[in-house]
């Protein structure tokens, strides 16, 4: 079976590279007929496919004289953690990536030959099929066990090592599919861009590349909010972002998808910012390969609790040789053709909505430098950046994008009218404002945070009152501010979290009822599973209402001790106990994961206002670009 995953990787790979040559062939010469790049696309999405079937069985069947079997999986796991291990190294997730590139090419050709414009497109797209293809056979999935750890038996072991216990849990099977699905998706638009380049053809992009840039912006970033729901509900981190290096590798991508998707706007109604389309197209692509290397290539080992260390040469070398390749080559195309693509002359001022989502752009664009700059920083020099670095620097960010999506509504397309503008604007801003009054009366007196409310809330109401004008049209047309209204009340779920949460770290002691952040606690012992796990209950009393938290604790080999929370949950507000350690009755002092009858239980308690409006607000902005999607989609 491993020769028929290497064999079916070798010949994905030259399908690919051919495909990829055919289809240039075709571009540089109309004569010649793109039929067997498309052939050639064919086979390389089914090798691909059966070499990822291949490993999937080695897997289920429990082969471990397979190194990457034994490695991630063992035979105590169930069906669908088997399935996750399948991408759970860094061989399996190359794999994965370059299935789901697979599958969006089956689908890509088809869009692109109704357009005209199958061969360029393709062309640039194969190619970066055949690099995610090329990383998979230097780092073969299919190595035996004896290559991968030489001094193994010479018999196959009788068991794996098993999935990392982090990783046993849901949103494992869901959050890195989905997250790689973006990744993939983010190839289209750089593909489009690049074949626009090279074809001098301006309008190739804003025309074929929203709907694959609202579905890559959309999946990447459901991906990334699966991954915070992951981290807060199960991780026990105390919260759901950490500012950590791999978090916003994914997130510096989706701030620039986001940005292009405005400019795509502007250039679609106006003929603005053709070049900056452009160029953010190809600066999108290259921040998911940087993202790629940084979380693959072992340079950010020791920053970060998700990066992978032990990568191996090849692969660093070559993910950093295409990320070079791809970064220069994009630089030196749009520098060949900066004159060549034609920019219409805009009319009407600065108040406009062509200039406003320019701004909104700049703004974003800020927003991911900054967080490139901190997420880089560890590569250059010893020194790391602090979570509170990247909450200061994006909290005016965030306010002038707030303040933008309200005012943006109220302006018209290549028309100034800075009356007519804040005369609408009027009723949204008493009402923010007026809102913000009430908080600081009520006792609130931090400047940023009311700032920030103020502006979410303009951003809220503006939306509210222009999706309930505009739902007579359809409700295709209501995508744009169905989006725009989730991250208003996103924005507000992180100010409130953020800024107004309470944290305490206490030591209840068994049968012994606390005060702690306003409520009774008590520590009413622990049990212990037959994983090994340590499950400590916790009972909660305040006025009118009692309830139970659960938090657990297990040995996770090398990674120490598992902690995972217990959350209660309401609209207002959440109670978050995390267990930090038990106090041993005989060693005090003493922490440890294993004590069956501690005196008293550590933990780490929190109480999270309007987090429900964080979570929600992400819902709601996802399914405003599900709308958005839809209607382009149609359209096109």
């Amino acid at each position: 079976m491993t020769v028929l995953g290497n064999v079916a990787l070798f010949a994905g790979l030259l399908s690919a590279v051919l495909s990829a040559i055919v289809y240039g062939r075709s571009a540089v010469s109309q004569k010649r007929s793109p039929f067997p790049g498309r052939l050639l696309l064919f086979a390389c999405s089914i090798f691909v496919l059966a070499a990822s079937l291949v490993l999937l069985d080695l897997i289920l069947s429990h082969d471990y004289s397979v190194g990457y079997v034994y490695s991630y999986s063992d035979s105590a796991l169930p069906l669908h953690y088997l399935i996750s291990s399948f991408y759970a190294g860094q061989e399996g997730s190359f794999l994965f990536w370059a299935l789901c590139s697979a599958a969006i090419a089956l689908f890509l050709h088809r869009s692109m030959k109704a357009r005209g414009i199958e061969s360029p497109v393709m062309a640039v797209f194969m190619t970066v099929e055949a690099f995610l293809i090329l990383l998979v056979v230097v780092r073969s999935p299919f190595r035996s066990v004896w290559d991968v750890f030489p001094g193994a038996p010479a018999s196959p072991p009788p068991d794996g090592r098993g999935l990392n216990p982090l990783l046993q849990n849901l949103w494992m099977v869901i959050h890195p599919p989905v997250l790689f699905l973006g990744f993939a998706a983010m190839a289209v638009p750089f593909s489009i861009a690049v074949a626009g380049l090279w074809k001098k053809r301006s309008d190739l992009l804003p025309a074929a590349a929203f709907p694959w840039l609202l579905f890559s912006v959309a999946v990447l970033g459901l991906g990334i909010m699966l991954g915070a729901y992951w981290a807060y509900g199960v991780l026990g981190w105390g919260g759901y972002w950490g500012w950590d290096p791999v978090e916003n590798s994914s997130l510096v991508p989706w701030l620039t998808g986001v940005a292009l998707l405005h400019t795509l706007l502007a250039q679609r109604r106006t003929g603005a910012y053709v070049r900056t389309g452009a160029a953010l197209a190809l600066l999108s692509f290259t921040l998911v390969l940087f993202s790629t290397f940084l979380t693959r290539s072992g340079v950010l080992g020791d920053a970060s609790v998700h990066a992978f260390t032990d990568p191996g040469a090849q692969i660093y070398w070559l993910l950093l040789s295409g990320l070079v390749i791809v970064a220069s080559g994009g630089a030196a195309l749009l520098l060949l053709r900066a004159r060549s693509f034609r920019v219409e002359e805009t009319r009407g001022g600065i108040l406009t909505r062509e200039t406003a989502l320019g701004l909104g752009s700049i703004a974003l664009l800020l927003s991911a430098a900054v967080v490139l700059f901190g997420t880089s920083l560890p590569i250059l020099s010893k020194t790391r950046v602090e979570p509170a670095f990247y909450d200061a620097t994006n909290l005016p960010i965030a306010i002038a994008v707030a303040l933008l999506i309200g005012f943006s509504l109220f302006m018209q397309w290549e028309v100034q009218d800075a009356g007519a503008t804040f005369r609408s604007s009027l009723t949204s801003l008493g009402a923010a404002a007026l809102s913000c009054i009430l908080l600081a009366a009520a006792g609130i007196r931090d400047a940023g945070a009311l700032l920030l409310i103020f502006a979410a809330l303009f951003a809220f109401f503006v939306n509210v009152m222009k999706g309930a004008v505009s739902v007579r049209g359809g409700w295709r047309v209501l995508g744009g501010k169905v989006a725009h209204a989730g991250i208003a009340l996103f924005l507000l779920g992180v100010i409130a979290t953020g800024r107004f949460s309470s944290k305490e770290q206490v030591t209840l002691r068994q049968y012994t009822p606390q005060a702690v952040l306003g409520r009774s606690m008590t520590y009413t012992g622990s049990t212990q599973r037959r994983d090994g796990s340590i499950v400590f209950g916790i009972s909660v009393m305040t006025p009118g209402e009692s309830y139970r938290l659960a938090p657990s604790m297990a040995p996770s080999g090398e990674q120490g001790v598992l902690r995972t929370p217990d959350i209660a949950s309401s609209f207002m507000r959440d109670v978050y106990v995390s267990p930090v350690g038990l106090e041993s009755a005989n060693v005090a002092g003493a922490s440890t994961a294993a004590s069956l009858a501690p005196e008293s239980l550590v933990i780490d308690a929190s109480v999270k206002p309007l987090i429900s409006l964080l979570w929600g607000g992400t819902v709601v902005m996802m399914a405003g670009f599900v709308l958005a999607f839809l209607k382009r989609s149609k359209e096109s």
